[in-house]
């Protein structure tokens, strides 16, 4: 059988596997030989700090992913195959080598984040303009842009219609792997002067995390190692996800955010559960649609990267100046006087992951008790969050402020004390990342001001010296709240939490 093309190169992105990837797959098919890539874009390094777990992951995975290259172009007798890593801008890099190697054709998986989309049509324009072809295929969701329509022909805005067309739609075609291994006979040598291993974290101006101390695991293999142990316990996922000391979530956020696994094969995976009766399986599977809806939220209405998705939303007046920037500040660094809340902002800044249930809390703390703008509290997640990814962020933090799609209404404010009391009512969590209240027991470990003050005392805990006062009272930071959201609000009786 004939191939369309001699020479094409495949730009690996957000895709940092070979297993079930749809832009690998079709190059494979296509061309006579293929060269792999893989560019460590500076139009987005230069923008992160210097100790950035997200880059020390990439990096690992490279590895990883240079490997499985390798080893499946040896299972056809070809030596020398394997990822080119570029440092630079991809709008150069790309097409640059692209003609340096004389290849007809690049192919990549759609990244339809707004940086990325404006990205790739400068690539496209300069691999146009030396007659090379842009080829880009859906592989980071199930369903995409506008595969999923209303009646009416238009997209989605409320998740339980769109959840129920999802999986009326989804069948065997949707969910079915594309082949690798079959075709790998076309990978390609790379010539000599892209041999080069990639780059250690120190060439690329960056410093080491703490990434392995935190036993993270990188690559195809850590997400099939972490899929492995998810399934163990999936059946139970409903009723332990949202207690953050216990291991209940999949892990697999940063996985699915790099693609070091494949969202066919999860979805796949869960479905096949669900269809066999597991609650817990139904449950993760909705996270993945939710997935899905955010991700095609963002790509058809892309004022949301910046802009409330109700717009309205953007006439709440919120707190500005000095008391402003404090109050954020006092939540970045887990100084709130909300033990749960605290705990929750140390372990993102302490491990770069923070539990769902624990992202809706601080969100919501943020926004309604402190009154701060939900994009403050987005940036600093978009900065810290190991599986950043902003449709998914956007989406949570929207939902959180009342101001997205499909969101919780203005009058649902959760209660710091409430949550805490509830979600982590032994205190286990709050322990580990404050370990000053080890010895402080009961229901004074939610609310330490309202403890006795002997019973701090024996737990040797001093307000003010050993964790600070609430930096706000709740109830009337709730009040506050229903009055800075008059100007969108409608008649409705409010919610406690």
């Amino acid at each position: 059988m004939s191939k369309q093309y001699d020479k094409g190169l495949m730009w690996f992105r957000r895709d940092l596997r070979c297993d079930d990837n749809a832009a690998l797959h079709h190059a494979l098919k296509a061309c006579c030989q293929v060269f792999c890539l893989f560019v460590l874009d500076r139009d987005i390094l230069d923008q992160l700090p210097r100790a950035d777990r997200r880059v020390e992951f990439i990096r690992e995975s490279l590895l990883d992913l240079d490997g499985q290259l390798r080893q499946l172009a040896s299972q056809h007798g070809i030596d020398g195959a394997g990822l080119v890593t570029l440092h630079g801008w991809a709008t150069e890099a790309v097409p640059r080598l692209a003609r340096a190697l004389g290849v007809s054709a690049v192919f990549a998986n759609h990244d339809d984040e707004p940086q990325s989309l404006r990205r790739d049509r400068q690539v496209a324009d300069a691999l146009a303009a030396s007659t090379v072809a842009f080829h880009t295929f859906k592989d980071h969701v199930i369903f995409e842009r506008q595969e999923l329509l209303t009646q009416t022909g238009k997209p989605y805005s409320v998740f339980t219609p769109y959840k129920n067309a999802w999986l009326k739609k989804v069948d065997a075609f949707f969910l079915r792997p594309y082949a690798i291994e079959n075709h790998a006979a076309t990978l390609a040598p790379r010539p000599a002067a892209w041999r080069a291993a990639v780059p250690e974290l120190t060439a690329l101006n960056f410093e080491p995390t703490n990434l392995v101390a935190l036993k993270i695991p990188t690559g195809s293999a850590g997400g099939a190692q972490l899929l492995d142990q998810f399934i163990g316990r999936i059946d139970q996922y409903h009723a332990t996800r949202d207690f953050p000391a216990v291991k209940g979530p999949s892990y697999l956020g940063v996985h699915l955010r790099f693609g070091t696994v494949s969202i066919r094969r999860l979805a796949a995976a869960a479905l096949q559960r669900q269809q066999q009766g597991s609650q817990g399986a139904a449950v993760w599977l909705s996270e993945l649609v939710w997935r899905d809806f955010y991700a095609q939220i963002l790509s058809n209405f892309p004022h949301v990267a910046t802009a409330s998705f109700k717009l309205e939303y953007d006439a709440i007046q919120w707190e500005q100046g000095p008391r402003a920037q404090a109050l954020f500040l006092a939540w970045c660094e887990g100084r709130t006087g909300y033990p749960l809340v605290d705990a929750a902002m140390a372990q993102i800044n302490q491990t770069g992951y923070m539990h769902n249930r624990l992202r809706m809390v601080t969100a919501s703390f943020l926004v309604k008790d402190l009154g701060i703008d939900w994009r403050w509290g987005e940036a600093y997640f978009a900065t810290h969050l190991n599986d950043f990814d902003l449709s998914s962020n956007n989406g949570g933090w929207q939902w959180a402020s009342s101001s997205g799609c499909d969101a919780q209404p203005y009058f649902r404010i959760f209660n710091p004390i409430t949550q805490s009391e509830k979600f982590d009512a032994d205190g286990k969590f709050i322990r580990r990342y404050l370990p000053q209240f080890t010895r402080l027991s009961g229901h004074a470990i939610h609310s330490p001001w309202l403890a006795n003050p002997v019973e701090l005392a024996a737990a040797g805990i001093e307000l003010g010296r050993d964790y600070p006062l609430p930096v706000v009272k709740h109830d009337e930071a709730r009040a506050l709240t229903l009055l800075r959201y008059a100007p969108v609000k409608k008649p409705a009786e409010p919610e406690l939490l």
